[in-house]
């Protein structure tokens, strides 16, 4: 279901950079599905089972010069990173046309333990960095205008999860947005 989401969002024609693109596996799916883009990922912890081409970097300056590709992806990162504004900053410096960002929205009952359990369950055993920084949407909004990227379109009913497991881990927890870049 994720990749049926960016692939509706994701430009045509288009060079796509995944950032913290991890095993590479999203963005070898929305290539596979999508003919028209090409795909590329960078991450702090380049894994040797990579499925697309990856390139070290630290996790702070994405290495590309700006607008080298038509559009970023950040698949639950930005909560990952040290300096969210900065990541997010430059995704948008590097992206010519958008950026598709899936994350993590702190709202409703019980959503911090959640996240959490999610968080270590599907990150820790790779030894990916954990600071539990999850934003409510109104901040992830507000953020994202000082940025100067623009909502083009958010999703926050996924479908990620059958149930019952939706019930506790889909909620009002995910989103994913096409963010215009001025």
């Amino acid at each position: 279901m994720l990749v049926d989401h960016l692939a509706r969002l994701a430009p045509r024609n288009a060079r796509l950079l995944d950032v913290g693109c991890g095993d590479g596996r999203v963005a070898l799916d929305l290539c596979g599905r999508r003919a028209d883009l090409s795909c590329e990922g960078i991450d702090v912890l380049v894994r040797p089972d990579a499925e697309i081409p990856v390139t070290a970097f630290d996790g702070q300056r994405i290495p590309h010069l700006e607008k080298a590709f038509d559009a970023v992806m950040l698949i639950d990162v930005v909560h990952h990173s040290e300096n969210p504004e900065g990541l997010l900053r430059e995704a948008a410096r590097v992206a010519r046309e958008c950026v598709l960002i899936k994350d993590h929205t702190l709202e409703g009952v019980l959503a911090t333990p959640t996240l959490r359990f999610m968080d270590r369950v599907g990150n820790e055993r790779h030894g990916v960095a954990l600071p539990y920084d999850y934003w409510p949407e109104e901040k992830w909004r507000t953020r994202l205008t000082e940025l100067g990227l623009h909502v083009e379109d958010w999703i926050d009913r996924l479908g990620l999860y059958p149930w019952p497991a939706s019930w506790l881990f889909e909620r009002s927890l995910h989103f994913i947005a096409r963010l215009g870049v001025d």
